[in-house]
């Protein structure tokens, strides 16, 4: 039985939601810098620690908590603790919205940092905006978020979903025309990136004579992906790119094994980098797969690798992409906090539209609207380890699978 989700699809119920908390005499104007104080400085953020995406939210919360501990245990911010305020989501859009204007109007946080996913950020961004708070968004790529010009939003990995489908098609665009695949399956769920995402390889990889002969959009409550499977398999797609967020890949990869369907070649969105992947479906079955990353713990940036060893360390486990993506969001805006000097929000945005910020995943700067001016790496797995295959500068396997073996025991 599936759970009704809220969505918001048009700004009216938002702008509704708004103008209440303002007749309710909640200000829109952000609350005052407080005089130099020794009291923490708060940070507020909702997080889906609950819901259908909450194994992606843990590691993400645990790399806020993380980034706090070590920032703490180098003097804070402005010679101050910092301290997290977070509320739970449940992965529901109006949660989100409520939980925001409370973190803004009602404790008066110092400071915001971003949710998960581009449904929640989607509806959030404009609130943090209203309000002229600076909103560091760990993940949450759909070009929607961006489309309104927001001078207080920026995006906390190396670029957005339209430019996530790059890596993949210039790998299939220069395979000789008789290698690659003829026939294209799209299934996505109902989130802005990935129906984004699944939007753009579908007209891409079309320029290039690839047919979609399968496009389905489920619900982010899909849990039986029996019929999904079974209805790819007769369609006999030579690639599937599956526009997943967390478990949904894997339920879905788990159908492909019942119904003993194995495309040739198989992209995923997000999954992949669940450090629970390859047990949940079997080490031998990731052989082949695609993705794309914003980050690698191999990467060369000077603070990667403190990061890598002390998360793993606090945590005994290896951080996951999404506790990078929530460090990296930290380390944005504690470099503005700290070049600006002071919690003046506005200070804070102007600093980080004229700078670059050095962050685990590179330097990340950002154009008028917070897109940031870089490239997404293109990861398979291989050996049952994910490596970067594409730049070719960075780059840990020179060789790429173009034919994914069968799934493990099928």
């Amino acid at each position: 039985m599936r759970r009704p989700v809220n969505r918001l699809r048009t700004g009216g119920a938002l702008v509704a939601l708004l103008a209440l908390t303002t007749a309710c005499g909640l200000s829109a104007e952000k609350p005052a810098d407080q005089p130099t104080s020794t009291e923490p400085i708060v940070i507020g953020m909702s997080l889906p620690l609950s819901g259908p995406v909450a194994d992606r939210a843990k590691p993400g919360m645990q790399g806020y908590q993380y980034w706090v501990d070590e920032l703490n245990a180098g003097g804070g911010l402005l010679g101050r603790k910092v301290e997290l305020k977070v509320l739970d989501d449940s992965f529901d859009q109006q949660t989100a919205i409520s939980d925001y204007t409370r973190l803004i109007a009602q404790e008066k946080v110092d400071l915001l940092l971003g949710t998960f996913s581009s449904d929640l950020n989607v509806a959030v961004a404009p609130v943090a905006e209203r309000y002229k708070y600076v909103y560091v968004q760990p993940s949450g790529g759909a070009d929607e978020i961006f489309a309104r010009d927001f001078k207080y939003l920026f995006f906390a990995q190396p670029a957005t979903t339209q430019k996530l489908p790059d890596r993949f098609v210039e790998l299939i665009a220069g395979l000789p025309a008789a290698q690659r695949p003829k026939t294209l399956a799209l299934v996505q769920l109902d989130d802005p990136n990935t129906t984004q995402a699944a939007k753009l390889f579908g007209e891409r990889l079309g320029a290039l004579g690839v047919k979609t002969v399968y496009n389905k959009t489920y619900a982010p409550d899909t849990s039986n992906f029996d019929t999904i499977a079974n209805a790819i398999k007769q369609a006999k797609p030579d690639l599937v790119i599956n526009g997943s967020i967390a478990g949904d890949g894997i339920s879905l990869i788990r159908s492909f094994q019942k119904v003993n369907f194995s495309p040739a070649q198989f992209y995923q969105l997000n999954t992949p980098t669940d450090p629970a992947f390859a047990k949940s479906i079997g080490a031998a079955s990731t052989e082949g797969i695609f993705t794309y990353l914003a980050w690698s713990p191999e990467a060369k940036y000077p603070t990667n690798a403190g990061f890598v060893s002390g998360y793993t360390k606090q945590f005994k486990a290896a951080p996951s992409e999404d506790a990078a993506n929530s460090y990296t969001a930290g380390q944005v805006l504690a470099t503005a906090v700290k070049a600006v000097g002071k919690l003046d929000q506005t200070a804070i945005a102007d600093w980080l539209h004229k700078n670059s910020v050095d962050t685990i995943v590179g330097p990340l700067n950002w154009d008028a609207t917070g897109r940031p001016q870089g490239d997404m790496l293109l990861g398979q797995f291989q050996g049952g380890k994910l490596q970067i295959v594409s730049p070719k500068s960075a780059a840990t396997s020179a060789d790429v699978l173009f034919t994914k073996p069968a799934w493990s025991g099928s």
